[in-house]
Parts: C-alpha cells; structure tokens; sequence
C-alpha cells in the first residue's frame, strides 16, 4: 500500500524505531550536515529536526539513508521484489499472446497499469497556503560545506514540459538560492530536463518550471530513475506505490504537480538569462566546480499549512543518495538483463558515486563475449558515463568488492585484457582533461579462453570437497565454526 505523504511515511519510520525527532536548536549552515555526515556513516537513523534556526518549520533528513528505509519507502521488504514485478512485466512484452486465451489472461496485468497513469483532482493538501508574494528564506534551506556558495535546495523533484509534444518530465536537479526569488537551475546537459530548456530557448520561450519538495517517497525516488525518454516518472510512481500519483494544477504555471506534496515551488526559466552557479559539496566527495547556468524566477509558492521540508546532503560517501543508487541498480537490472540475457549480476559499488565503476557478471559463452559487453554498456543510457567496466565470471559475487578486484589483479593481462575508449562523461567528473568528454576503461577479467589468446592452461580455483564441508557443519558448528 502506497504512502499517502511525506508525513506518513515519517511516522511509519518511527514505529519502526528508524527516526528520531530532534528538538534542540540547531543551525542549518553547516551545523545539520556535520550531524547527518556521522549518522550516515554510522548507518543510523532518519532525523527530523524540530527547531531549526531562522525556519518555522521541521526539516526531515536521511529518509532515504540505508538500504532497509530505502526499500521500506517503496513499500517492499527487498528491493529485488521491485525486480521481479518488472520481470514479470517484461514477460508480457516478450511472449506476445497467439490466442484468444492467451489475451485473457494478460487483460489484468494490462488493466493494472492503467490504473498507474496520474490522475488530476481539484485541490490538494499542496495548496493549503497559497502565496504570491514568496519567499524561499523561510523555509530551512541547508548550506551543506564550508565552500559552497551559499544555500541549496537539495532534494527538489522538479517539473518541466517538451514544449512540441506537452509531454512531462521529472528530475532531480539541485537550485542554489541566490535570493527570495530567484534560484540557479543545475541542469546537466544530458538530461531530459535540460533538452526541454534548449527546446523552449529555440523558440524564444520562458521554461515554466515546478519545484516540488515532499510527497511519497516513491515519487521522490522516480524523479531520480533513468527511464527511458518520455516515459513518464509518475506514470512509474504509480507503478511502484500501486496506485495513481494524484496531481493539482499549479496556479501561476501551465503545470501539474503531486497534490500530496508539502510544497510546490512555482516559476520560469528565463530563455537568454544565465548566472555563476556553485561551488558545491557534490557525491563525489569533491566540490563541483562553479560555472553558468540558467536562473529559475519563483513566481509562487503552496504549501501545507505545517510542511515539512525534506533535504539531503551528498558527499563522500556513505550517505543517503547512496541507497538511492542502490535501488536504481537493483530495479533497473531486469532492464540490463533483459536486452542481454548473458547478464548474470550487476553493482554499482558505491566508492565509484553511481556512475564511475560498475561490476558486471555475465555467463560467457564466445571469445570477446566482455568486450562485447563493456560496448553494449556504454550505448545505454545514462550507462555512457560509466568510466571502469568490470567484467566478471558469472560465480563472482559482483556485491563483494573484495572478490572482485582478485579477480582483477590476478586474472587481468594488462595489455591484453583492458579497453580503452574515448566519449562522453558525467558534468561532475573533475578528472576528465576536458569538461563532458574523456576515456573509459574496461577491464576483462573473465577467465581467458585458449581462443582469446591464453595458450596456457588456466588453472583452478581452490576449493574444498562437499564431504569435508559438511563433515565441518556438522562437526564442528558447537565450537561457532559455521
């Protein structure tokens, strides 16, 4: 059963014993991060901080902070649960029904994700305070490191429309705050949010914009998946909550937004209008360098009469976005899976930040079969920014950095076994020798075939007898020998 709001979804953490309310006062420049920076490294609780200087209202962090509040905000015991919905799905697109029978049976799974697509209502709990005459400082906006440039809003699922087709799309882009009224918009030029704003930019056109904070956590989460584009993230939100995201119309902008939502934040993107934005703290663990973006104009600003404002901090990690990684590796995995059956596993480890290194395990079947594989990666989505490859045999646990780089340092000839091309890579990578464009490596550390040119025998891994281990169970599991 889906979460209704944000609210819910805080006392349901409660009694579970996942939050705590925080009521001393504390300082939202740089003071609330130090706290989340150790709780998160601690794998500790979510916290909802009560008093917060210079804000009216509470502040709820690390929401989203470790694997079991992450799963427990889809509403799922294990993320693979999600996988496997979406297996089942994939059944359907792969097994086209021949007879009439056939089309029964698949009517109620078709009939379901119907009901997922959003519905719009007249009025919301969003809108309960509506004012004209906005301004962004009362709310408790975090400085999150020393050198950051200023405030930034950090946990925004934020709306914009592709001008020729009306067709939504929802992201996940952080906005410094430069005053009451006008904020950077970090628009990262590949994605779908920033080619909405080149589009309305050709035409001479305002970008109308809503910045929504709060709601289902679920739909938090679909602002942050790598669908692909024109689908609709809350179309995807429904399917994860089970149930339609309900939507009001925004008042000042042509918009519609999550009714459930503490606030909505409403504006427009100036088409020639263009501001320094950052530094900024990053999930790097480096601070982002600064640079120009647009500047998002706020027009209006709804709220619940008591909202609460929902942040996070990035960093080096752990931290909180980590888990959100996390669940995108493991519900997109059928995805993977499903266009390349060899796929046994995959992780992004979370030392590479999401998109630097992922582990891949496959079942190989001809010679180059990871060269093959490290190509197919590349080509996918937002799988171009992935700088190291690593491909595995299909028995390593790609979980298990450990047992991974073994295999890398003891089955990879340098020379032959690494790949390195040139393309495109993430605006956060500080390391590329120019911003948006540099290499990439893969690395094959698979077991060599004599017909990738190992003439020599490969030899076994060492492994004891099944009648020893379990003589060693039985025997001796008294002494804690398990």
């Amino acid at each position: 059963m889906a979460f209704k709001d944000l609210r819910e979804f805080v006392e349901f953490l409660e009694k579970r014993g996942e939050l705590i309310r925080v009521t001393e006062e504390v300082d939202p420049e740089l003071e609330i991060t130090e706290i989340t920076d150790r709780v998160s490294k601690a794998y500790g609780p979510a916290l909802l901080f009560e008093n917060v200087k210079g804000s009216n209202f509470p502040l709820l962090i690390n929401g989203f902070g470790s694997e079991e509040r992450m799963a427990l905000s889809l509403r799922v015991d294990s993320l693979d649960d999600i996988a496997q919905e979406i297996i089942d799905l994939l059944d359907i697109a792969d097994n086209v029904p021949s007879s009439m029978l056939d089309k029964v049976k698949i009517l109620p799974k078709l009939a379901q994700l119907a009901s997922y697509i959003p519905k719009t209502i007249k009025t919301g709990p969003c809108q309960e305070v509506v004012d004209y005459e906005p301004a962004l400082s009362k709310f408790p906006i975090l400085k999150c490191w020393p050198e950051d440039a200023g405030k930034f809003i950090t946990l925004p699922h934020i709306y914009t429309k592709n001008p020729t087709n009306g067709k939504r799309n929802a992201g996940m882009y952080r906005l410094q705050v430069f005053d009451d009224k006008t904020t950077g918009m970090h628009w990262h030029t590949h994605h779908d949010g920033a080619e909405n704003y080149r589009m309305h930019c050709e035409m001479g056109k305002p970008t109308e914009v809503a910045v929504v904070l709060g709601g289902d956590p679920a739909i938090t989460y679909a602002a942050t998946a790598p669908l692909p584009k024109d689908i609709d993230e809350l179309m995807f939100a429904g399917f994860l909550r089970k149930k339609p995201v309900e939507l009001v119309k925004c008042k000042t902008i042509d918009m519609e937004v999550p009714a459930d939502a503490e606030i909505v934040i409403e504006g427009y993107v100036d088409p020639e209008e263009r501001r320094i934005e950052g530094p900024f703290g990053d999930h790097t663990g480096y601070y982002s360098l600064a640079g120009e973006y647009p500047v998002f104009h706020v027009t209006c600003i709804t709220h619940r009469k008591e909202p609460i404002y929902p942040t996070t901090i990035v960093g080096q990690p752990p931290q909180e976005d980590c888990y959100m990684a996390l669940a995108t590796e493991r519900i997109f995995l059928p995805l993977l899976k499903f266009q390349f059956p060899e796929i046994i596993d995959m992780h992004l480890p979370m030392e590479g930040v999401f998109h630097n290194c992922v582990f891949v395990s496959i079942k190989k079947t001809f010679p180059g079969h990871a060269r093959k594989i490290m190509s197919s990666l590349w080509g996918m989505g937002q799988m171009m920014f992935a700088k190291f490859i690593i491909v595995v045999d299909e028995d390593v646990n790609v979980h298990n950095t450990s047992e991974v780089l073994w295999k890398v340092f003891n089955n990879v000839d340098p020379r032959r076994d690494t790949m390195i091309i040139d393309g495109p890579l993430d605006v956060l990578d500080h390391s590329a020798p120019r911003a948006l464009l540099g290499s990439k490596m893969g690395i094959d550390a698979t077991k060599k075939w004599k017909s990738e040119g190992h003439d020599r025998e490969w030899p076994k891994d060492i492994v004891m007898s099944d009648d020893i281990k379990n003589l060693v169970d039985q025997k001796w599991s008294k002494y804690g020998i398990d």
